[in-house]
């Protein structure tokens, strides 16, 4: 009689190593405040939240002294570990992280990269992309481009560009444990530095599934998508 299948064990990574020059106030921006906490706790939240989620595995700059001083740094679902250079590095410490955790288990592991400076993402969309994406491919979250786009020569429009199949990546972005660690480090050793996790898979021959995501799932990049999230995050039922 043939076994069945094992059931897949998730995990979610969110690289935090990164300075947010961007933002042009002096600190990290993922521990700027918005809604009486750091940003990076509601970007952390969706995952604690979610049961089926064994761990976060946060990758911190080497040296950072902020996340300990936050409440959610004794949550005993979170595991630190110090990230590297670029956004790769630290992603593949904290695959690494997992690996060493579930070496013993028969199921499936399949691992969420999610940006510590994404704030609004929801539950529900998190379940949706499990739903998904639980294949050899993965998938991410992601909206269809809306509008004109234009390209610029010299800071003038030189032409339009055809945004029909044209989709704005975002994050998580879910895949395989062993299928992500090889493409990555495939990657770094050809001398690319993908963009982000999907970049690697589809250059490792994968076809990520586009899950559509919502257009308040913002990565805040300057001070004024700061008041931008705290709108979005009080129109949801868990901030309030």
């Amino acid at each position: 009689m043939k076994a069945a299948p094992r059931k897949p064990r998730y995990w979610a990574v969110l690289p935090s190593a990164g300075g947010g020059a961007r933002m042009g106030m002096g600190r990290p921006k993922q521990y700027l405040p918005l809604r009486g906490r750091a940003l990076l706790e509601w970007s952390i939240a969706p995952f604690l939240d979610a049961g089926w989620i064994d761990g976060v595995v946060l990758v911190l700059a080497k040296g950072d002294a902020e996340f300990a001083r936050l409440a959610i740094a004794r949550h005993p679902k979170i595991i630190t570990v110090t990230g590297g250079a670029a956004r790769a590095d630290s992603v593949l410490a904290g695959l690494q992280a997992v690996a060493e955790r579930s070496a013993a288990l028969e199921s499936p592991v399949f691992v969420l990269v999610h940006d510590a400076a994404r704030p609004c993402l929801t539950v529900e969309d998190v379940e949706e992309l499990r739903d998904e994406s639980s294949d050899e491919h993965g998938g991410l979250l992601a909206v269809p481009l809306t509008g004109v786009l234009k390209a610029q020569e010299r800071e003038r429009s030189a032409r339009t560009l055809d945004t029909a199949d044209l989709w704005r990546a975002q994050t998580p972005q879910m895949f395989r444990l062993d299928l992500l660690r090889a493409a990555l480090e495939q990657a770094l050793a050809s001398g690319l530095t993908p963009a982000d996790e999907s970049t690697a898979m589809e250059r490792a021959g994968y076809k990520p599934l586009l899950v559509r995501g919502r257009e308040s799932n913002l990565k805040v990049t300057y001070p004024e998508d700061l008041p931008l999230a705290d709108f979005w995050l009080s129109r949801q039922e868990y901030a309030r």
